[in-house]
């Protein structure tokens, strides 16, 4: 079941003219985010280096939600660039420029031109925890064990 609510989004001056964040297919869960880059100036990632990338979008997300920006398979398939913060949290109380922080992790230099699909962003609830202090856990089978403990 696919469930809608709405998002007011505001577009900056630097992006004006560029398309809102969009879903590529019918059952895709991350809309793609474009570079706000000027047409002029494209930008440069070095290999190793990681800048952030304007989307020239501030948006108002309702209570109860949050959006996760993560990597383009694409990106990172092809090029080596990735979200350096995958996946960066923009929270429903956030109105400033959603950004995205993108790392090179490849061989050449890597040029992001205006109107670039550069990230998604995944729209998710959010659960917020309450937490109490106590003096003993439950027990449970695993106990523990991590690291790799349960693919002996």
């Amino acid at each position: 079941m696919t469930r809608s609510i709405r998002i007011e989004v505001r577009y900056l001056p630097h992006g004006e003219g560029l398309p809102l964040p969009a879903y590529q297919t019918e059952y895709a869960a991350g809309l793609d985010l474009v570079a706000a880059v000027p047409a002029d100036g494209p930008m440069v990632i070095a290999p190793g280096a990681y800048a952030l990338v304007p989307t020239g979008l501030t948006m108002a997300l309702p209570a109860g939600f949050e959006a996760q920006v993560r990597p383009r398979s694409g990106l990172a398939a092809k090029h080596g660039v990735t979200v350096l913060n995958s996946p960066g949290t923009v929270d429903a109380d956030y109105r400033g420029e959603i950004g995205v922080l993108l790392i090179n992790h490849g061989h050449n230099s890597f040029t992001i031109r205006r109107g670039e699909r550069i990230a998604q962003m995944v729209v998710a609830p959010v659960v917020q925890a309450g937490f109490e202090a106590v003096v003993e856990l439950a027990q449970t089978a695993r106990g523990s064990g991590g690291f790799g403990s349960t693919g002996r």
